[in-house]
Formats: structure tokens, sequence, C-alpha cells
């Protein structure tokens, strides 16, 4: 999601520049012999919602609600801290975006009347059918 090295663009309407983000590298557990007990391979990843001054009021105000003051994305899934530190942009930019998300509010509908139809037809085959599988009644 960032071409852009100094900016990363989260939806067409909200772009963060780099300098917001704070990122804090340390030693990944699991396996890895040597390699894992050196580098400092898994990226954590912060967003300061609260304090950010290129969101707008409304983005503000849904965030916090939404996420909280802030934000934090850990990534330690690769080997390599550059693509843990791709996946934790990745994360921060999905869960970013899906808490901005507005959903339209539903609309109730009524069922056709060909819909009930089908439905009570359906019902009354199904009523038939296990009447069938009874004994008939003593008269």
């Amino acid at each position: 999601m960032a071409d852009d090295p100094t900016r990363v663009r989260v939806t067409p309407t909200l772009v963060i520049p780099a300098s917001e983000l704070s990122w804090r590298f340390s030693r990944s557990g699991g396996p890895g012999g040597q390699h894992a007990n050196t580098a400092d391979t898994r990226v954590e990843l912060r967003f300061d919602i609260a304090g950010s001054p290129s969101l707008g009021p409304r983005q503000r105000a849904r965030l916090l609600e939404r996420l909280g003051p802030e934000l934090r994305v850990v990534a330690a899934d690769e080997r390599s801290q550059a693509r843990n530190r791709a996946v934790a942009l990745d994360r921060l930019c999905g869960r970013l975006e899906a808490a901005l998300r507005v959903d339209r509010p539903r609309r109730p509908t009524k069922p056709t009347a060909a819909g009930v139809r089908r439905r009570l037809e359906a019902k009354r085959r199904q009523a038939d059918r296990k009447a069938a599988r009874r004994r008939p009644h003593p008269e």
C-alpha cells in the first residue's frame, strides 16, 4: 500500500505521513537457529490515533470509538525484517480501513407474494411427507 516511502495511503481520503508511525524491532521467537537469536526480525508498529494531525475530526472520532487512542500491530511471521515491516504496514492499513468503513443502513423489506406462496407450499409438502410416514389412525 505504500509506493512512496514517506507516506502511507490507507484510503483515498486518508494518507498518513511515515513520520507519524512508530516502529520497534525485537527478536522473534520460534525456530530459526542462530539467525533468530541475533536478528531483530519481529516488528511492532504503532500509530497514535488521538494525536495524529493527518486525521479529520470525523475520521478521528470513528477510529477512537472503534480502535481506541492508539493502534498497535505486531508482525513476526517472516524470517526477514523487511518482509515483517511490509506485513505490519498492510495489517495497520487493513485495520484502519476496516474501522473507517461506513456500512449502509439496512432497509427492511417485505417478502414477495410469490415467496410467501412458495414457503407455504414447501411447508405443506413437508407436512404431507411426514404424515405419510405415520401409522394410520384407527377410527
